[in-house]
């Protein structure tokens, strides 16, 4: 388990499930936002569910995020697209409802970022969400992500297109503080 003062990043249970699937899948215009797959139904114990508990894979690293001060799960943070050979990885966070807010989504990015640069040894992260993402945008360039490009009307949301935003985060620039 990895932890700073806040907020822990564990290994998902089986307890998380339902909790994540609820309040973060099921929401359609929240999960829309979120994931560029079209949402379709999945129950919480289906092998599709985006919440299942898997075996450790090399290409991602999938977590639980505990809001330390009340011991509650706070929402799943996750590296994906880990690429061994360019050494690099994608970053994704998600936050239940109650605790959006609260500044945990720049603890939960900097304990991400230990994870992929001092553990996996990874030497660049990147992260891509919707440009009017404004918490999440704030919490990378917080942690040091930089601002690399727009991706204009990319991204089918809930009826609409609408633009990305691509931030990077090499290594060598990580201030290493999770």
């Amino acid at each position: 388990m990895l932890q700073n003062s806040r907020i822990a990043l564990r290994a998902r249970h089986d307890s998380d499930v339902a909790v994540l699937q609820g309040e973060l899948y099921d929401d359609v215009p929240t999960r829309s936002r979120a994931d560029s797959r079209p949402w379709r139904p999945i129950s919480p114990g289906a092998a599709e569910s985006p919440y299942t508990v898997t075996p450790p894979s090399d290409d991602a690293a999938l977590f639980s995020v505990v809001d330390l001060a009340s011991g509650e799960l706070a929402g799943e943070a996750l590296l994906w697209g880990i690429d061994t050979h360019n050494r690099l990885a994608h970053l994704g966070l998600a936050l239940r409802p109650a605790f959006r807010g609260r500044e945990l989504a720049g603890e939960a990015v900097r304990l991400l970022c230990h994870y992929g640069f001092t553990v996996r040894g990874l030497h660049r992260l990147q992260l891509e969400t919707l440009a009017d993402n404004l918490p999440m945008v704030r919490a990378a360039e917080a942690a040091g992500f930089v601002l690399e490009g727009r991706l204009r009307r990319s991204a089918w949301v809930y009826g609409e297109f609408l633009d990305e935003v691509v931030l990077g985060l090499l290594a060598e620039d990580w201030t290493g503080k999770p």
